[in-house]
């Protein structure tokens, strides 16, 4: 009889030798970063600046995801609009009314310093959430409010204090209530994820290393809808690409049923090819419930996989944090089945050395 290989997936010595940097670690640790994140949000202070009429939160990559995430999660409590920005610069709106909240993790992220600098020139209210680097000296020296967590990770990995921080950065504005519970279920949930997703549970029994094996192979598209999961739909599609160097593409209904839905066609081969994972959640809108059902049922038949995947627990933050490290975990064992470290994102560092020298 011809004996089993057992999946690398359940091997902890060879998953080691692909994890080189301990990506696995710093996954596991999550619960208590939220927790950490927390205890910092908690004593920010701010003095005030006058009424508020617009919130800009600026910054690339993984320091922006928490952007996303606060939007999400705030739903109707927020009472002024509040966009994310990814570029140099800023909105054409921002002006003495406007809080512009500029994040970046390690500080040095050349658009996120643009936009302080002409933060500073329209006169708006600045509030900065960094480790470190040159934002935090600019903030310094120019005495704008400033909330330092935790250096020493990739960015993508401090989501929970980018998010926690710039949720008690609102507080501390007044333009959000407290959020001691919401806060405290997240942390409840995430240590019980952690746990189903850990690398001591068996494939057989782990949805987040089912999930890595039916995605091994394949292009991955992410859907999901513009409520609560929406930031959770980008969460997706980057830690999949920069944890496990593998390519994703998402979109938001109702949207990509006015057009993405119709391309579902051609080249049939090639779908067969993708992957595919539904993001729901039980407060999305009837109509997009009942979208969700017509396109799964469309798509699964001509993708390769589709899984759906859905929130769990109560408040808006634990649900979104949910579907976002089942994500973590689904990317970090896909970087173990594509035998490439998870940690290092060399190209990305090899262009912002081509950059330095222009």
């Amino acid at each position: 009889m011809k004996r089993e290989t057992l999946s690398v997936l359940d091997v902890p010595d060879r998953s080691a030798s692909i994890d080189r940097q301990g990506m696995m670690g710093v996954l596991e640790s999550i619960p208590s970063q939220v927790r950490s994140a927390v205890e910092i949000a908690d004593q920010i202070s701010v003095s005030n600046p006058g009424k508020i009429g617009n919130i800009v939160v600026s910054g690339l990559g993984g320091s922006a995801i928490g952007g996303d995430v606060v939007s999400a999660a705030v739903g109707e409590l927020l009472r002024v609009p509040l966009i994310v920005n990814r570029d140099y610069g800023l909105p054409a709106f921002v002006g003495p009314g406007s809080l512009v909240i500029a994040c970046s993790y390690s500080g040095n992220t050349e658009e996120t310093l643009d936009a302080f600098a002409q933060a500073q020139r329209l006169r708006a209210a600045v509030f900065c959430i960094t480790s470190g680097g040159r934002l935090a000296e600019l903030a310094q020296e120019q005495k704008v409010p400033l909330v330092s967590i935790p250096g020493g990770l990739q960015p993508r990995a401090a989501l929970g204090f980018s998010s926690i921080a710039l949720l008690g950065a609102l507080r501390a504005f007044g333009l959000l209530p407290d959020l001691t519970g919401p806060f405290q279920e997240t942390v409840q949930l995430l240590t019980s994820l952690v746990d189903r997703y850990h690398p001591d549970v068996p494939e057989a029994n782990n949805r987040a290393k089912a999930l890595a094996r039916s995605l091994h192979g394949r292009i991955v598209v992410i859907y999901g809808s513009t409520g609560v999961v929406s930031g959770a739909t980008v969460r997706w599609r980057g830690q999949l690409e920069e944890n496990a160097k593998n390519l994703a593409f998402h979109h938001l209904l109702p949207e990509m049923n006015h057009n993405e839905l119709v391309g579902w066609e051609y080249p049939a081969d090639s779908l067969k090819r993708l992957g595919v994972i539904f993001l729901r959640d039980k407060g999305d809108h009837p109509q997009i419930q009942r979208r969700f059902e017509f396109t799964r049922e469309l798509i699964a038949t001509r993708a390769g996989v589709a899984h759906e995947v859905w929130t769990e627990g109560e408040s808006r933050l634990a649900r979104i944090f949910s579907v976002m490290c089942l994500a973590d975990f689904v990317s970090l064992y896909l970087a173990y089945l594509n035998q490439v470290d998870p940690t290092p994102v060399e190209v990305i560092e090899a262009l912002k050395r081509k950059l330095r020298l222009y």
